[in-house]
């Protein structure tokens, strides 16, 4: 795949394994942790707390990133489409308000297929608030909650 996925559309050959490009990431999703988490915003976490994955990799490598370990770091583990949604089963499993997935953008085809089938819960796109329209179109129906992060503001 010669990915366009994120606005600066960098045409990267991501395969399955490797990866290159911005986000430095394979086209298969890498997750640096998925666990029932109870510091999102309130109205997110509820009592169970809210079913987070945290996806390694990013296309804005923010130096003040509060999950730069992970978005810049690139560790994890590299899941198939089927082990991403046993993932998304398993948070509901456990008592997930919602699927809350953190800095996912870079791997949109692989979410989107784990997505196949509707889930119980709202599904939360929790970004840096850098996407393309073409990727915010195709997430229609899939995702119910954007939580995109404000990182720079211009007046003008």
């Amino acid at each position: 795949m010669f990915c366009t996925l994120c606005p600066r559309a960098c045409g990267a050959a991501r395969t399955g394994t490797s990866g290159g490009g911005v986000c430095a990431m394979p086209s298969l999703p890498v997750v640096a942790r998925a666990a029932l988490h109870h510091w999102e915003e309130p109205p997110i976490s509820g009592r169970n707390g809210s079913g987070t994955v945290f996806f390694s990799g990013c296309a804005l490598q923010c130096c003040f990133c509060q999950n730069y370990e992970i978005s810049a770091g690139n560790f994890g583990k590299e899941l198939t489409v089927q082990q991403l949604a046993d993932v998304f089963l398993s948070l509901q499993k456990q008592g997930a308000h919602n699927i809350n997935l953190v800095t996912p953008t870079h791997f949109l085809e692989p979410i989107l297929e784990s997505l196949r089938e509707p889930l119980p819960v709202p599904v939360a796109w929790n970004c840096g608030g850098y996407e393309s329209v073409q990727s915010l179109r195709r997430l229609e129906g899939k995702v119910q909650i954007y939580m995109p992060d404000l990182k720079y503001l211009d007046a003008a």
